[in-house]
């Protein structure tokens, strides 16, 4: 059923590419691909630097939305189904990204599906390098796209407000990581995701909270569990020329460890900025997450450039460095760094 629908989108696609039909979907994508430099010096069974080249496709995608009107009290259906296409190896099966159902009218939006948390999407436009190796799901908790998740969304309030509250129910599995049996799930909203968000001018502002989100930490994880709780805060500014950015987050175990009798807790700080000169943006991203009970830290930089080369192209180079400094005695730091070049073409 996958291959069919996809096969029919892509046709449509050949035909009117970017082009809705009248009253019926829109097919989209994005193709986003990278060859790079990727240097690792791994700790501690194998400290010789080892470096190799690759070709990557960087989250490209192709999928149908849309929405109708329904008969019912000023009521539109909204739909969605988006997949994931490997470009470099042509690797299957497609991965399942946003696809969810859904009503939207004056009320707000209510959506079911499989898509993007309220949390992850808080982070509005802070990350810079996103879907790209200096992407900062690679240094913090909380960008998770969540299966099973429903949500509602207000319009938006005084024209800059937007409240967005999701529940997940864990449909009997075990998501506080005991193994145990009995100890399995089985309410309507075993993890919740809420955020809101502020957007007037070129200002962005959001918070955002998840509660016994399965995810695991980046750095202080202790293996206690498989959720967590988090704290996100993001602000950011847009001019014509200029976008800065900022994010704080805390991330916290939801179960203590049975050895130690501690509760992994990671706190994370993202500044991003760019910078427009003609068709150049100059990017740059510092990024960092501390284990408050390891003490062991992360942190992640990035430097790049994008040349546009149409509304929906451009290509572009970056460098990414992840450095991690262990505080056990004896082991030595996990560096990686990254170079590549690329081109995105959306439609």
């Amino acid at each position: 059923m996958k291959k069919k629908l996809l096969a029919i989108a892509v046709g449509a696609a050949v035909i009117l590419p970017g082009v809705a039909l009248a009253d019926g979907p829109t097919v989209y994508g994005k193709v986003n691909i990278d060859i790079k430099q990727v240097s690792v010096d791994p700790q501690p069974a194998a400290p010789v630097e080892d470096s190799q080249w690759e070709l990557e496709s960087n989250a490209s995608r192709l999928g149908v939305k849309g929405e109708f009107d329904l008969d019912v009290a000023n009521l539109k259906a909204i739909y969605q189904a988006e997949y994931e296409i490997a470009v470099d190896d042509g690797a299957g099966p497609f991965k399942q990204r946003n696809i969810f159902a859904g009503l939207k009218g004056g009320f707000g939006t209510l959506k079911a599906g499989n898509f993007d948390t309220p949390t992850k999407l808080a982070q509005g436009k802070v990350d810079q390098f996103n879907d790209l190796d200096g992407d900062i799901k690679n240094l913090m908790a909380g960008e998770i796209r969540s299966k099973n998740i429903v949500q509602y969304s207000t319009p938006k309030l005084a024209d800059m407000i937007t409240v967005n509250a999701a529940f997940i129910p864990a449909e009997n599995n075990d998501i506080d990581g005991t193994g145990t049996p009995l100890t399995n799930e089985n309410g309507l909203a075993d993890t919740v995701s809420a955020s809101v968000v502020l957007e007037t001018g070129g200002f962005y502002a959001a918070l955002a909270m998840d509660q016994d989100m399965v995810d695991g930490l980046e750095v202080d994880d202790l293996g206690a569990s498989g959720t967590a709780d988090i704290t996100r805060l993001v602000a950011g500014f847009k001019a014509d020329a200029f976008e800065l950015g900022a994010l704080y987050q805390l991330a916290e175990e939801t179960e203590k460890d049975v050895v130690s009798n501690k509760t992994g807790e990671d706190t994370s700080l993202v500044l991003s900025g760019a910078m427009k000169i003609d068709r150049f943006k100059l990017k740059v991203q510092h990024g960092m997450t501390e284990g408050n009970v390891s003490k062991d830290e992360k942190t992640g930089t990035s430097f790049g450039v994008d040349y546009k080369l149409a509304k929906a192209s451009k290509v572009f180079s970056y460098y990414t460095a992840y450095d991690t400094d262990y505080d056990a005695a004896g082991v030595e730091n996990d560096e990686e760094k990254v170079f590549g070049v690329g081109m995105e073409h959306k439609f």
